[in-house]
């Protein structure tokens, strides 16, 4: 019997290889087989993902930070990702605006990771009420009216 090149993983040191040959195969012009090889390796590591996936403890920004610190981005890097401003990548960052459907689908696509990883609800910090650094607040805004 002929021994299997990719297997179901199951381990973190077996997940990073499959990701490397992964992104090596990807890099280059594929060929009919090489295309088939991709297809197994996204399906194995999407499967990983799903098995192991962290995501949910993360809301989407703190998964944004840690995607960021993982792959050596800086904010300014978001700029030209998601090509926004430097106002809005920093007003996102720290929670004082959420984040658009084109910016949740940009990332998705830059990170290689499904919408849903982004598209999640979180709290906002109200401009109102930013004094209140690390309140519970829901982007709400208060009438400042006078009564």
């Amino acid at each position: 019997m002929e021994k299997l090149k990719y297997t179901i993983i199951k381990s973190k040191k077996q997940y990073n290889q499959y990701c490397k040959a992964l992104e090596q195969l990807v890099s280059q012009k594929p060929s009919k087989e090489a295309k088939q090889e991709i297809e197994l390796l996204t399906l194995l590591i999407e499967k990983w993902d799903e098995e192991h996936n962290t995501f949910n403890k993360l809301d989407p920004i703190q998964l944004l930070k840690s995607l960021m610190i993982e792959h050596e981005l800086k904010s300014k890097d978001l700029i030209g990702i998601l090509g926004v401003s430097k106002s809005l990548v920093s007003s996102i960052l720290n929670y004082r605006r959420g984040l658009s459907k084109e910016i949740i689908r940009r990332l998705a696509q830059y990170f290689g990771l499904s919408q849903d990883a982004f598209n999640r609800n979180y709290k906002l910090v109200s401009e109102v009420n930013k004094q209140h650094r690390y309140a519970n607040l829901i982007n709400t805004k208060k009438d400042l009216r006078p009564v």
